[in-house]
């Protein structure tokens, strides 16, 4: 891990406009001045109940929905998202050879046999076998599944990944599997994570430093080491009191 940045959030205020056709139109302001940074090499955990903002947090930082105000800056190309259920990101309808060749057909760069070769590897990176290429998502595993997510989102070689509750639907086995295989990837890929979950013993096992989220606001953040053993908040003791 270095001190240069992955991201950079600053002030930022964000929401959700409702309703619309005859009605006027709401915004919701769910962000409120947002400031952090994801230096590189670093998983740099997000914790906060349900309802809190992670995830619109995460879609303003991907581009998938525009800030109210504050900035947002990448010093990476091609930032990925790793989902929290990879049943329903993954098309049904399609093998695994198709939706991890998919995105590089799309990139326009590679021939037929080079995107065979890359896809063939990413499964090897990502600890699956080859007999998964011509399954269907159903017929995988939920952790497979979640590995072929990860797949996914690699396959234009990010540096930076935001992984919103990715092992939070599968049981704890599995999940071990999946938190080891991130740490490695990070490793070997010199990957910055910013980890989203509500799960404070899964933030503990993986992060470096975490950020806690009350009601849109950053109203912590430390080491791991800080926040677990000295916590400031009383809103962060609590979710401490809530794991345990």
């Amino acid at each position: 891990m270095t001190d240069a940045p992955a991201l950079s959030v600053s002030h930022l205020c964000g929401g959700y406009w409702e309703g619309g056709l005859f009605g006027r139109k709401t915004f919701h302001e769910v962000l409120h001045d947002v400031s952090f940074d994801v230096r590189c090499g670093e998983i740099l955990g997000l914790v906060g109940e349900s309802g809190t903002g992670k995830t619109t947090l995460s879609r303003v930082i991907l581009g998938m929905v525009e800030p109210a105000s504050g900035t947002v800056t990448h010093y990476t190309k091609r930032p990925q998202m790793i989902f929290q259920d990879p049943y329903s990101s993954l098309n049904p309808a399609y093998p695994v050879s198709w939706t991890l060749e998919e995105p590089l057909r799309i990139y326009g760069k590679y021939g037929a046999a080079e995107r065979r070769r890359r896809v063939r590897d990413m499964l090897a990176l990502v600890g699956l076998p080859e007999e998964c290429l011509s399954a269907r998502p159903e017929e995988l595993s939920g952790g497979q599944r979640q590995r072929v997510s990860i797949a996914v989102a690699l396959l234009q070689q990010p540096r930076f990944l935001i992984a919103d509750e990715p092992v939070s639907a599968l049981d704890v086995t599995i999940q071990a599997q999946i938190l080891k295989l991130l740490k490695r990837l990070r490793r070997e890929l010199d990957l910055s994570y910013l980890f989203i979950s509500h799960d404070l013993n899964v933030i503990y096992q993986l992060c470096d430093r975490v950020l806690v989220m009350k009601d849109g606001r950053i109203v912590e953040q430390g080491s791991v080491e800080e926040i677990f053993s000295h916590p400031r908040e009383p809103y962060t003791r609590e979710l401490l009191d809530a794991s345990n």
